[in-house]
């Protein structure tokens, strides 16, 4: 086999037409023989160029809309064919099939009519059949076909074309991985609509996919590699968002920015809130009717943690708030907007990364949600619950206040995005303690306790920002010692989900110590 296979003969069908004129136009100028099917014949047609149909080969109009035109043995055959095959050569000539040495196909839009709102048949309509037949066929037999599914790949294409006068083995291999990891994904798509259509969860064979969205110059640490691939489901978040400044984006950056986007779209667009994430964990949260007031007191539950982390916000970045976070090193700023004063200001900055999303994912959308295990993956439908106070149960003596109801349901959100066990200390729309990730229960409960105490110090309060606090717990206390640190701390009322088998002895325990505590029935476990 030859280093470089010949290219006479190339066969197009494409559904985004753009570049394919100057794309063909260079074939033509290199003596390759066009052949199209349907409306990009007619535009290669109307640019001047010699193209003909397919028709033509197969002796076959294009029938039923569209649906029959390239399904074909007179087309499969001539991707299919191994050329110095005897046996293949001879059946070519008996049946007319012409060898086709370049196929250059993308698909109908089917994403983008889902993404559209367009109706199931319009959809279904959407699904191409001829299209990723033909890729794979070509493909497969990639050591004497080219496949081009990417318009990017134009130029490197007819270049290689026009210097070799055919493409080498290693650039048609190339451009057959790319084919086949397109034609995954376009089915991956088709069945997570499909999916989502009948209402199940799951199916025997489940699939994602994503585009690569940039190459990344390392993982979690500097010896991993790391790619992000974006998803088709355009949620509001790092997929989306616009970087309006900074240095290019890490992964870690990108999984804690995830995290905090996720949290802030739990707060909803109510009242002002802020974020700030490190690690992935909540370092710090607050509403507030003010924004700056937000960020101050979300600052406040953990200045030292904050250092070089992720601030999220609900609302339009302005300049005030800008020359507040940039007071505090900061990796990332993410927000549905920013003015101009605030973008200018922050430009003086200029490793920081500022990020605008355009809007805020909302918390109750149902999605999958996947876990990578050695040889295999877990797969769940994501924590879409929210908890609202018709969902409390009061299971003490004395009932929560107003106030400590409106904590309760604010710190058991923020205890949905901190690390399991988690613990979060509230207060008037703020956390003041957070414990996450501990293997015990009792010992995130130190932890959150300890850091309201480094908190109190640093921002020089006379009083313990614990004390007359709410506490939630994102699982059942197992014992009543994790509730009884909250009291030392000065916890006044407390929201978990109940479920223990020792849930009297707990209850029993918060009475004595004069708890308020109310039962959600929703674990919130985040491993």
């Amino acid at each position: 086999m030859a280093d470089i296979n010949p290219v006479r003969r190339a066969l197009i069908s494409v559904s985004d037409k753009e570049g394919i004129e100057p794309f063909a136009r260079r074939l033509a100028g290199a003596n390759v023989e066009l052949i199209s099917t349907g409306g990009t014949a007619q535009v290669l047609r109307e640019a001047g160029l010699d193209v003909r149909d397919v028709a033509d080969i197969t002796a076959f109009p294009e029938m039923m809309n569209g649906r029959i035109k390239t399904l074909h043995p007179r087309v499969h055959g001539g991707l299919l064919a191994i050329r110095d095959d005897a046996a293949h050569r001879e059946a070519m000539k008996t049946h007319d099939i012409p060898e086709i040495d370049l196929l250059v196909v993308n698909l109908y839009p089917f994403e983008e009519t889902v993404k559209r709102g367009a109706g199931y048949d319009d959809c279904v309509e959407n699904i191409d059949i001829g299209g990723p037949a033909m890729i794979r066929a070509a493909a497969k037999n990639h050591r004497y076909v080219g496949v081009i599914t990417d318009p990017a790949d134009y130029a490197l294409v007819v270049e290689e074309i026009e210097k070799a006068k055919g493409l080498s083995v290693e650039t048609k291999q190339r451009l057959a991985l790319k084919a086949f990891g397109m034609t995954a994904a376009y089915d991956s798509a088709i069945a997570a609509w499909f999916n989502a259509q009948s209402g199940l969860n799951f199916q025997r064979h489940f699939s994602m996919a994503g585009s690569i969205g940039e190459e990344l110059r390392y993982g979690e640490n500097p010896h991993q590699s790391a790619v992000f691939y974006r998803g088709g489901d355009m949620r509001p978040g790092v997929s989306t968002a616009r970087q309006v400044q900074g240095k290019a984006l890490s992964y870690n950056n990108l999984n804690d920015t995830d995290a905090a986007y996720e949290l802030i779209g739990e707060l909803g667009e109510g009242r002002p809130a802020v974020a700030i994430i490190k690690h992935a964990n909540p370092c710090g949260v607050a509403v507030d009717d003010d924004l700056i007031a937000a960020y101050e007191n979300a600052l406040r539950c953990d200045p030292v943690s904050a250092f070089g982390g992720i601030v999220a916000l609900n609302r339009k970045l302005t300049a005030k708030v800008a020359e507040k976070i940039i007071q505090t090193f900061t990796e990332v700023v993410i927000a549905p907007d920013a003015d101009e004063d605030a973008i200018a200001l922050f430009a003086k900055k200029k490793n920081l990364r500022l990020l605008l999303a355009g809007g805020l994912p909302d918390p109750s959308t149902a999605a999958h949600v996947v876990k990578p295990l050695a040889s295999g993956f877990l797969v769940q439908t994501r924590d879409n619950k929210s908890v609202g106070e018709s969902d409390l149960k009061v299971v003490t003596k004395r009932q929560p206040s107003a106030r400590e109801l409106n904590d309760m349901l604010f710190a058991f959100k923020i205890s949905k995005h901190v690390k399991s066990n988690a613990i979060v200390y509230a207060k008037d729309g703020a956390t003041v303690g957070i414990g996450a990730g501990q293997m015990s229960r009792l010992d995130s409960s130190r932890i959150a306790a300890r850091k309201a105490v480094d908190a109190t110090e640093a921002c020089g309060a006379s009083t313990l920002l614990t004390e007359g606090s709410v506490v939630a717990s994102d699982a059942f206390f197992p014992f009543a010692d994790g509730l009884l640190a909250a009291v030392e701390a000065g916890a006044k009322a407390v929201i978990q989900p109940g479920g223990s088998i020792r849930d009297d002895e707990v209850i029993a325990a918060a009475d004595e110590a004069g708890l308020a505590m109310v039962f959600t029935g929703v674990r919130h476990f985040r491993h």
